[in-house]
């Protein structure tokens, strides 16, 4: 048996309550690994094309790497998926915390989940025992009691709980699934595919051991980080940086800080939101993920005048994304009504970047004079609005009057205001961008277009990571035939086109084994670790590998959906350069970024023009063999 693995795969029909145990072959764990691969597999083999993502049908997927389960610092995240409630495109996200060890020492390599319960239930998974349980007296409820009730419930306070909250319920289309209360399995929608199906937790808790071929390799790998990470991951590591919190400030210096819905080239106010201020305001201490020594998670607490001015700690503290999304996106300088949105994200179980874009939208409309207090309930909608902020996530967890629509998302919304909104309907196949500004990062805008899920900022490349020596370049010329030199972040050539492809492939691969971007492993590490966990030989090439087979799954899904080339875009707003700031004049002209798109689907072995998968290339990544009706 492949080391790393348990060789189970458990299924649970709620509909019937009935499970069923899957023991997949080796080379399903050899060439899938794990994560997104796994959840690409599943969707494209058991899900009828056409699928409502809101019906019975759909499959939500909880899928752990091979890495989970086996104390390698950074591989304390896992993987989540299904078909997108709010793009219809694949859903492929991961999440940090507890839950995915737990998961893997409970007896299982991944969870597939089918059918609707007729009534509100949880799932409880322990030492290779499942339970369903009943779940209507958890239901309505924020996410930190519902926990506490749940570990009460099961006699175990030790269990770890994927779960969601009122705004899954209520099927908002980007909820969360969140787990430990404040890690969050963000974008896509999961949490309205986990609502439909009336499961509002997966309780699990996991002793049993799991095999690891070859503890030596695991180990030396695990040595080097040791020895590292204070200086290679110092921006991230406790007591010498803030993690994410920095990088406001940064990006906001550079004129890469989204601001007022990406339409103004600096964000005059954000040192009232930068990482300094917030620590010194709000930090209560520091928290981390299984078997991780950086200790990257902020834990804010506040005790203001009532609960709307204060910050519960049990819920955590914003990362950059939702600082940046409820901050310069909403011109919001607030930064305890910033914190507090985000707080109320992980109560209610929201994805932060699309609810603060969401809101941004709306802002943006309101005025422009598309909408007004007639449409909305008599609430206004201002730029830098502390207070509406908050309440506009609240009305939308609850879809209370105008939070119905607001729920619905920017895409949708942008069909029902009108051909107006075009033009800052600032999505990519329906889901909303993240908050790093293409215009700093011409790559990362081509990433954006071309991410299975739609925009998103992690299966992707930051290329300021490569516009000066260092790890990152260092890592990429590894593998290309001629080392490269630093590269301009706005760059869109064949030089960037090289690390585009090999370092996206590196992101899948980490989404399936599942390791943490944020460590600085090199690729020969987690090749040297994935070999010494399994048994297996992988290289360097190998694990690339991986990544690209993920991806490409990932697109024979799509394209099974209805998606193509022309979902491949990015919005016009994002491409026009600003007239003022650090980015003045500085656009992603057209042509490139057309070639530049037809460049990566070649290297990916794809159609130049619809970027559709070659017979050749299907059979190179052997997706034939798993897949050989396909």
């Amino acid at each position: 048996m492949t080391g790393g693995t348990h060789g189970k795969v458990l299924h649970i029909d709620l509909g019937t309550g009935e499970t069923q145990i899957e023991t997949p072959p080796e080379e399903f764990y050899q060439l899938l690994v794990g994560g997104r691969a796994l959840v690409a597999y599943y969707l494209l083999r058991d899900l009828p094309a056409g699928t409502d993502p809101l019906g019975p049908d759909n499959l939500l997927i909880f899928a752990p790497g091979i890495m989970q389960g086996t104390n390698l610092p950074g591989a304390g995240r896992h993987g989540v998926g299904g078909k997108s409630p709010l793009t219809g495109a694949i859903a492929s996200s991961e999440a940090g915390g507890w839950w995915g060890h737990e998961f893997k020492r409970a007896g299982f390599d991944a969870l597939v989940i089918h059918g609707r319960s007729r009534r509100p239930v949880y799932l409880w998974i322990h030492n290779g025992q499942v339970e369903l349980r009943p779940a209507e007296h958890l239901w309505g409820r924020p996410t930190a009691p519902v926990q506490e009730a749940i570990r009460r419930q099961v006699g175990e306070e030790r269990a770890r709980v994927a779960q969601i909250g009122p705004a899954g319920e209520n099927l908002v289309r980007y909820a969360a699934i969140m787990h430990d209360v404040n890690r969050a399995a963000g974008r896509n929608g999961l949490g309205a595919l986990m609502g439909a199906k009336n499961l509002k937790a997966v309780a699990v808790r996991g002793t049993m051991p799991l095999p690891v071929a070859e503890r030596k390799r695991v180990n030396e790998v695990a040595r080097w980080l040791g020895a590292n990470y204070k200086t290679l991951a110092a921006w991230a590591t406790a007591g010498i940086g803030r993690g994410t919190q920095d990088s406001l400030m940064n990006w906001g210096n550079l004129g890469g800080l989204p601001t007022q819905n990406f339409s103004e080239p600096l964000f005059p106010e954000r040192e009232l939101l930068s990482g300094e201020r917030n620590y010194r305001m709000f930090l209560k201490e520091r928290d981390t993920c299984q078997a991780c020594p950086i200790t990257c998670k902020q834990v804010f607490a506040y005790e203001g005048s009532d609960p709307d001015h204060s910050l519960d700690p049990t819920y955590g503290g914003p990362e950059y994304e939702a600082m940046a999304a409820f901050g310069p996106t909403c011109g919001v300088s607030d930064n305890l009504a910033v914190c507090k949105a985000n707080e109320l994200a992980n109560a209610f179980g929201l994805d932060a970047i699309s609810t603060g874009a969401s809101i941004g939208f709306v802002i943006e409309a309101f005025e422009r004079g598309i909408i007004d207090e007639q449409d909305t309930g008599g609430l206004v909608f201002r730029w830098g609005d502390g207070e509406m902020l908050v309440q506009a996530v609240k009305m939308i967890a609850q879809r209370q009057g105008f939070g119905n629509v607001m729920a619905e998302g920017v895409a949708r919304m942008s069909q029902q205001f009108g051909p107006e909104t075009e033009d800052f309907n600032l999505t990519v196949k329906g889901q909303e961008l993240p908050m790093h500004e293409p215009r700093l990062k011409h790559a990362m805008g081509l990433g954006y277009a071309v991410a299975p899920v739609g925009a998103d900022h992690m299966m992707n490349m930051h290329d300021t990571d490569f516009a000066a020596p260092g790890e990152a370049l260092k890592r990429v010329n590894s593998v290309l035939p001629e080392p490269l030199p630093p590269l301009s972040p706005t760059s869109l050539d064949e030089a960037k086109l090289q690390v585009f492809y090999h370092e996206v492939n590196w992101m899948h691969f980490q989404d399936c084994a599942v390791n943490c971007h944020f460590y600085p492993y090199r690729y020969e590490h987690l090749a040297a670790a994935l070999s010494g966990v399994t048994g297996h030989e992988f290289g360097v090439e190998d694990i690339l590998t991986v990544g690209e087979r993920a991806q490409t799954l990932c697109r024979l899904f799509n394209l099974r959906e209805g998606f193509g080339a022309a979902d491949d875009h990015l919005p016009r707003r994002v491409m026009k350069a600003f007239r003022s700031g650090p980015l003045a004049g500085i656009e992603i002209d057209e042509a490139t970024f057309t070639w530049a798109r037809s460049r990566w689907y070649e290297m990916m072995g794809w159609d130049p023009r619809t970027g559709e998968p070659q017979p050749e290339r299907l059979r190179q990544l052997r997706i034939d063999t798993l897949l050989p009706a396909g």
